[in-house]
């Protein structure tokens, strides 16, 4: 067992209570068709910078970047508004883009989109560096009453309105790694 924020978990099972929205295969899908998508709709005249939304983007990135077929470069941003919590607050910067957005087109990849306020602050200072164009991809979307603040380029997949974890998603700081994408069982 370990012992992670005063909760206990097995080394190799999922939280007791998390109940399984897309295996692996329906990601791999998800991830093929974005591919695709992509593919069409930027084309491969020069380089695309490609910045990864850490830690979360991670594992699309790395899933999505492979199935890429136009040259591209890659560098990441970090910004939170989670930290270890369920619920977002103000965003924090932790590290900006090093490679210069001038005259760039980029592609942010983030992991999930909710209420868009991390992914527009993105696309925000992006702009203001002077990209060509930015474009943005989310693995999954997360189905609200309400509006995002903006709406992803690209979309793997909806979920709904509950804390999600896996495929790069967290859940208190743990199971990034899990193989799909699972409800929080304190989520239900």
């Amino acid at each position: 067992m370990i012992l992670r924020q005063g909760k206990k978990v097995s080394n190799n099972q999922l939280p007791e209570g998390a109940t399984c929205l897309y295996d692996q295969t329906s990601l791999h899908q998800a991830l093929d068709r974005l591919a695709a998508e992509i593919t069409t709709a930027l084309p491969a005249d020069d380089p695309l910078l490609v910045l990864t939304v850490m830690n979360g983007g991670l594992v699309t990135a790395g899933q999505l970047l492979t199935r890429l077929p136009m040259a591209l470069e890659t560098d990441y941003v970090h910004a939170t508004r989670y930290g270890l919590d369920t619920e977002g607050s103000e965003l924090r910067w932790l590290h900006r883009p090093e490679t210069p957005l001038t005259g760039r087109r980029v592609l942010i990849v983030d992991d999930i989109l909710d209420r868009g306020l991390t992914l527009k602050a993105l696309v925000e200072h992006a702009r203001e560096a002077g990209v060509r164009s930015v474009h943005t991809v989310a693995l999954v979307q997360k189905e609200l009453p309400e509006p995002a603040a903006i709406e992803a380029d690209f979309v793997g997949l909806r979920v709904p309105d509950r804390f999600v974890f896996g495929f790069g998603m967290d859940w208190q700081g743990l199971w990034r790694n899990a193989p799909g994408i699972y409800v929080a069982p304190d989520s239900v």
